[in-house]
């Protein structure tokens, strides 16, 4: 059984200087989904989540959120958080409280937020790291506490802009195993872009590519993998001509 349809964007369109960087931009994407955008760098990955979560306002085209439209309505009341690239965490608190803030600010009470940030921090592997500052965490654990902080305030939509991009390739994998645990457990719904390849199939639900400003939805993983402009299947090539290559 699908699940049903949570996001509808549609001829999204949106320029800078007289530069267009995204063009009727058109997709759905279905709850408890998360949609894989593969692009390079420039091609306007950023743009199309900055204007989903309000920060850019629209040239031309709509945004509907389980069929209500949302174009015009203000950043802090779209329930849609943006994880940005880098862990953006507050020096002065501690692990648990950087996960506990935006419950804080919503007036939860203390034995609630006690209870859903340790579950949050034993989901994502951080128990033991409760009482620690930022700059006592490595890099995986940093953007892991950015991710339980963007989660606990149970948000509509997540928005990931290339969140694992700084780390090393092995913690960039576990990271990516357990967003798809952590996704599962909390039913998100996210559109998370990315330039690997890799990264897009693993996480992904469903998949987009964006070149130029032009946005390409697929309709199955099927149809993404077999699209020779995805790049899956030069990819495969090129690790088969490699180890064909092995003495």
């Amino acid at each position: 059984m699908s699940e049903p349809l949570f996001l509808g964007v549609k001829g999204l369109t949106k320029s800078f200087g007289g530069e267009t960087v995204l063009e009727d931009v058109s997709f759905t994407l279905a709850e408890r989904h998360t949609l894989s955008v593969l692009g390079r760098s420039g091609c306007g990955k950023t743009t199309l989540l900055k204007a989903l979560a309000g920060l850019h306002e629209l040239d031309a085209g709509s945004v509907h959120r389980r069929g209500q439209d949302i174009t015009s309505v203000p950043v802090e009341k779209r329930d849609i958080v943006y994880l940005y690239q880098e862990p953006l965490l507050f020096p002065h608190l501690s692990v648990f409280e950087n996960v506990a803030f935006g419950l804080r600010l919503r007036k939860i009470d203390a034995a609630r937020v006690d209870r859903d940030v340790v579950h949050m921090l034993t989901s994502l592997d951080l128990l033991d790291q409760r009482d620690k500052a930022p700059h006592l965490l490595s890099g995986g654990q940093r953007q892991r506490v950015s991710f339980g902080r963007a989660l606990i305030v149970n948000p509509s939509l997540l928005l990931l802009d290339e969140p694992f991009s700084s780390l090393d390739a092995e913690t960039r994998t576990q990271m990516q195993g357990l967003f798809k645990r952590v996704a599962a457990e909390y039913a998100i719904t996210a559109i998370f872009v990315t330039h690997d390849l890799k990264e897009a199939l693993v996480v992904g639900d469903a998949f987009a590519t964006i070149r130029a400003g032009h946005f390409r939805a697929y309709a199955t993983r099927q149809d993404f993998m077999d699209d020779p402009e995805s790049g899956v299947r030069q990819e495969a090539g090129f690790w088969r001509s490699l180890l064909d290559a092995r003495p």
